[in-house]
C-alpha cells in the first residue's frame, strides 16, 4: 500500500487541496456547503493522484535513470505498469465522478481537463522543449479554479486572479528544482531549461522575472475587493522576499541559491493563502 501511496505524491497532492480549499472559499460567497466542500476535496485528491499515478507510469523509463527518482515504485519494480496504468485510471474515473456527482460538471469537466493538459501536452513535451514548464503551469494552476467552481458553478475575475497568481507561482518554484536537479533531468532526456542553457543565465532571468510579475498579480484580489488592506501588506512584503531570493539566485547561480528559492516558495504560497482567507472582505 505504500507503494501505492507512493504513487499519487501525497506531498504535492496537499499544495493542490490546499488551493481548491482556498478557491472554494472565496468562491462561496453565500455561505459554506461542508459536503460541497468534501466532494470537492475529496473529488480533486483522487483526480490529481490519478494524474500523478499516470505520469509516473508514462515516465518510468526516465524515472529509471534519474538518480532522485529511480528507487519510486515503477523503476524498482515494486509496482508493475499495468497495475500502475489500471491504479491511475481508477483514480482518475473516481474522481470525475465524485466531481460531477458531489460538486457540479463545470468542476468535473475542469478537473478532466486539467489532467488532460498535464497527461498529454506537459507530460511529452518535456522530452523536445524547455517551454513545456509553461506548458505545465496551465494545469498546475487550476486547483482554485475547481475550487471556485465547486461553490458557484461558474468563473468570474475573482477566479482568475487565483489563477494566475498561482500560474507565476509556478516558475520559480520549477526552475529551482530544474536547476538543482539538471544533471539528473539531462540524463533522463528531460529538456529542462537549465540542461537546453547550462550556463543558468536564462533560468535565473525566468525566476527574477516571474518573481517581479507576481508582486503585482499578488495584489489582483486587493484590486477586486476581495481582501482587506492586511493581505495586500503582506502580499507585498511576501512578494519582496521573495523576489529577494530571486535576485540571490540571478547574482549566484549555484544550487544553494536555487534550494533558498524554492524555500521561499514553499513558504511564501501558505502565507499568502493564509491571509487571503484570514483578510477575506464580506465575512
Amino acid at each position: 500500500m505504500r507503494d501505492y501511496l507512493e504513487l499519487t505524491k501525497p506531498r504535492v497532492t496537499w499544495l493542490i487541496l490546499m488551493s481548491t480549499a482556498v478557491g472554494y472559499w472565496f468562491g462561496a460567497r453565500s455561505g459554506v456547503d461542508w459536503l460541497v466542500v468534501l466532494h470537492a476535496i475529496l473529488g480533486t485528491a483522487l483526480i490529481a493522484s490519478g494524474t500523478f499515478t499516470l505520469n509516473q507510469w508514462y515516465e518510468r523509463d526516465a524515472d529509471a535513470r534519474m538518480r532522485r527518482t529511480e528507487r519510486r515504485p515503477l523503476p524498482t519494480g515494486r509496482v508493475t505498469p499495468r497495475q500502475a496504468f489500471l491504479f491511475g485510471m481508477a483514480l482518475s474515473a473516481a474522481g470525475f465522478v465524485e466531481l460531477y456527482w458531489g460538486a457540479n460538471a463545470l468542476t468535473a469537466w475542469l478537473g478532466l481537463f486539467t489532467e488532460a493538459s498535464y497527461l498529454l501536452l506537459y507530460t511529452p513535451l518535456k522530452q523536445y522543449s524547455w517551454h513545456s514548464t509553461t506548458v505545465g503551469a496551465i494545469p498546475g494552476a487550476m486547483p482554485p479554479l475547481l475550487g471556485y467552481a465547486a461553490a458557484e458553478g461558474r468563473l468570474d475575475w475573482d477566479a482568475w486572479a487565483l489563477y494566475a497568481i498561482l500560474f507565476l507561482w509556478q516558475f520559480p518554484h520549477f526552475y529551482a528544482i530544474a536547476w538543482m536537479y539538471r544533471d539528473d533531468y539531462a540524463r533522463a532526456g528531460i529538456r529542462m531549461l537549465p540542461v537546453v542553457e547550462p550556463d543558468g543565465a536564462s533560468t535565473a532571468r525566468q525566476i527574477l522575472l516571474a518573481s517581479l510579475i507576481l508582486i503585482p498579480v499578488s495584489l489582483a484580489p486587493s484590486y477586486l475587493e476581495m481582501t482587506g488592506r492586511w493581505y495586500t501588506i503582506g502580499a507585498v512584503v511576501l512578494g519582496c522576499l521573495f523576489l529577494y531570493a530571486g535576485w540571490r539566485v540571478a547574482r549566484e547561480r549555484t544550487a544553494l541559491r536555487a534550494r533558498g528559492v524554492l524555500l521561499a516558495s514553499v513558504i511564501y504560497l501558505p502565507i499568502l493563502y493564509g491571509l487571503m482567507v484570514l483578510d477575506r472582505t464580506g465575512l
